[in-house]
């Protein structure tokens, strides 16, 4: 049941964060893991990742795996919080200086 549930989480965070649409997922982060639609670990190393993420400067941006990094929680798609333990996260990133290189592994 518990494997079922994290699939079904998996696949939220997937839609929501990568979804198909006319912009970047903007992203608001949070202090407060309470507030957060999504735990995220940030690793130092691409094989580790569940999803590869490319940070734009420009909301516009319309690839899979971009994300663009709103001052404000209204305008964002996602809430997220960053842990420092890999086993509190619900999705595992790594951010890659490649827009071409954007994409999740579910």
């Amino acid at each position: 049941m518990a494997l079922l549930k994290n699939l079904i989480q998996s696949i939220f965070l997937v839609w929501l964060l990568f979804g198909f649409s006319a912009q970047a997922a903007q992203i608001y982060i949070t202090d407060y893991a309470s507030d957060a639609d999504a735990k995220v670990y940030v690793t130092q190393y691409q094989s580790d990742a569940n999803c590869i993420v490319y940070e734009t400067a420009y909301k516009s941006d319309n690839d899979p795996g971009v994300w663009f990094f709103t001052k404000y929680k209204s305008d964002a798609r996602a809430t997220i919080y960053y842990t420092k333990y890999k086993s509190d996260a619900s999705l595992i990133v790594y951010f890659t200086k490649y827009k071409s290189d954007a994409r999740c592994r579910y």
